[in-house]
């Protein structure tokens, strides 16, 4: 991939990202004290969103790359 497509794959996941925490803090409000079928929903999407953090990860890595000086 070149920079740019990295660049535009990395703002899409960052944006997914956004919009998981937020339906992630919505679920939790509306499940408060409800079904568990809300909470694996929400467990769903918390791991969902830990698998784009990390992709968001590894993208950074390759467009800023460590220098040990």
């Amino acid at each position: 991939m070149t920079e740019l497509e990295l660049r535009k794959n990395l703002e899409l996941l960052k944006t997914e990202h956004r919009d998981l925490d937020a339906a992630i803090a919505a679920l939790t409000e509306a499940a408060r004290g409800s079904a568990s079928a809300d909470q694996l929903q929400i467990a769903r999407l918390k791991k969902r969103k830990l698998r784009l953090r990390d992709q968001i990860a590894i993208i950074n890595d390759t467009l800023l790359p460590d220098i040990i000086a």
